[in-house]
C-alpha cells in the first residue's frame, strides 16, 4: 500500500509538468509569430541564426526589456548570434540610430548605451535633435567634433540606411520586435508579454536553424 501511495505522489509532479512543456512548445504561427515582409533582404549568406532586436530609445518598453536582453543574449546557443538595430519610423529616431552607429564606431556605445535611456525615460530629458544629443553625448566626455563626423560618416549613413530599410520591410508594427534569421518576427503583443517574446525568439532560433 505504502509503494502505491509513493509512486502516486512521484507521478503528481509530472503530470504537472507536462502540459506546461506542451504549452511552452506550441508556438503557432499567425498567432505568436508571424513571416516577415517579403522584400527584406535574407540571411542565407551566414550559417549563425541572426536575432535581431529592433528597437527604440525613445520607447518605453524597450528601456524596461533592454537589462533582461543583456542578459538572455548571453544563453544564446552557439549557432546563434545576436544584433541590436536602431528601428526608424520617424525623424528623431533618425538622429538616434545616427547617434548609436556613431557611438559603435567609436567605441562608446557599451556606455553611451544605458545612459541613453536612462536620460530619456528616467531624467526625462528631450534628446530628439541632433544639436541636443551632440549636447549629451559631450557632457559624457565625448568629443564633439569628432563625434558628429562619425554621425555624417559613410560607414554610419550605411549602417542608418539598412536598419531603415529593415524597418520598412520587416513588416514590424512598434517597438521592441525581434527578427529570427530574416524569417519570422514577433514582439510582445504577439507573444503575449516582453519576458514572453524571449521564450518564442528561443524557439524561433531552433525552427531557423533547423530549416538552414
Amino acid at each position: 500500500m505504502m509503494k502505491k501511495m509513493m509512486k502516486a505522489l512521484l507521478l503528481v509532479p509530472a503530470m504537472f509538468m507536462l502540459p506546461l512543456a506542451a504549452n511552452a512548445a506550441d508556438y503557432q504561427l499567425g498567432q505568436h509569430y508571424a513571416e516577415v515582409g517579403k522584400q527584406m533582404p535574407s540571411n542565407d549568406v551566414s550559417e549563425k541564426v541572426k536575432v535581431v532586436e529592433l528597437f527604440s530609445y525613445s520607447c518605453p518598453h524597450c528601456f524596461r526589456l533592454d537589462p533582461q536582453v543583456t542578459q538572455w543574449k548571453e544563453t544564446l546557443p552557439d549557432n546563434a548570434e545576436f544584433e541590436l538595430v536602431p528601428a526608424i519610423f520617424r525623424d528623431s529616431w533618425l538622429q538616434l540610430a545616427r547617434v548609436f552607429y556613431a557611438a559603435e564606431q567609436s567605441g562608446d556605445l557599451e556606455m553611451l548605451h544605458p545612459k541613453l535611456f536612462h536620460a530619456i525615460h528616467v531624467e526625462k530629458r528631450r534628446l530628439n535633435s541632433e544639436e541636443e544629443l551632440l549636447d549629451f553625448v559631450e557632457e559624457q566626455g565625448i568629443d564633439r567634433e569628432d563625434f558628429l563626423k562619425r554621425m555624417n560618416s559613410f560607414g554610419v549613413k550605411t549602417k542608418v540606411k539598412k536598419a531603415l530599410v529593415m524597418s520598412q520591410t520587416s513588416g514590424i508594427t512598434g517597438v521592441p520586435a525581434m527578427i529570427v534569421d530574416a524569417k519570422y518576427r514577433t514582439d510582445a503583443p504577439q507573444a503575449g508579454s516582453l519576458e514572453d517574446m524571449l521564450d518564442v525568439v528561443d524557439y524561433l532560433v531552433v525552427k531557423a536553424a533547423e530549416e538552414k
